[in-house]
């Protein structure tokens, strides 16, 4: 039965798709995986010809039919607004993963994601990733505070701002920037040890 990881925030820009594909690629090393792209900018489904580690998918089939592909990990990059498939992937989901930068607007966005992931009872299957965070920033403790209120767990890896991430799709990874694998990774173990 393979691994659902559901990536989604009703806000664009938080980096949904940079870091949905860098996980695939990451855990593509030791697992069959396939990355589906629910959102109609297609931007991941633009890079299937350059992906050779993992199969990238435009999604239009019925939602059901995900669970019959014969893959370790599925992940789903959804759109950056609430579409009418958003409950029932919530609902199929093993893992799903809300990427946010450590803003203000981001803070107030991330609660109609999160009420929609509580009104099917995931919350407990949730973990929220503070992405794209810019160095010395005091603003993710802002962030973290305001969080709490809805018991959600949050990533102990932050993603960075790096160059690394930002050009990964183009050269299939954040390649010899050590810092940028060593956070990949150490992200990568949190969501494995979430889904065991």
């Amino acid at each position: 039965m393979p691994k659902i990881i559901l990536v989604t925030h009703q806000k664009g820009g938080v980096g949904k798709s940079t870091l949905t594909f860098n996980l695939a690629q990451n855990i593509s090393k030791n697992a069959n995986v396939v990355v589906l792209d629910f959102d109609l900018q297609g931007s991941l489904s633009q890079l299937k010809e350059l992906v050779t580690d993992f199969e990238i998918i435009s999604f239009k089939d019925e939602i059901d039919t995900i669970l019959n592909l014969d893959h370790d990990f599925i992940f789903i990059d959804t759109p950056p607004y609430l579409s009418n498939h958003l409950l029932k992937l919530i609902a199929i989901a093993d893992l799903i993963l809300v990427p946010t930068k450590a803003g203000i607007l981001d803070l107030l966005a991330i609660k109609g994601t999160l009420e929609l992931i509580e009104d099917e009872q995931k919350i407990a299957n949730t973990l929220i990733i503070f992405n794209m965070i810019k160095a010395n920033t005091t603003l993710t403790i802002d962030i973290l505070i305001g969080l709490e209120e809805y018991n959600v767990k949050i990533a102990n890896t932050h993603i960075s701002d790096l160059v690394a991430f930002t050009r990964s799709v183009l050269v299939k990874g954040v390649g010899i920037d050590k810092n940028a694998q060593k956070q990949l990774d150490n992200l990568t173990k949190e969501i494995v040890t979430k889904l065991i």
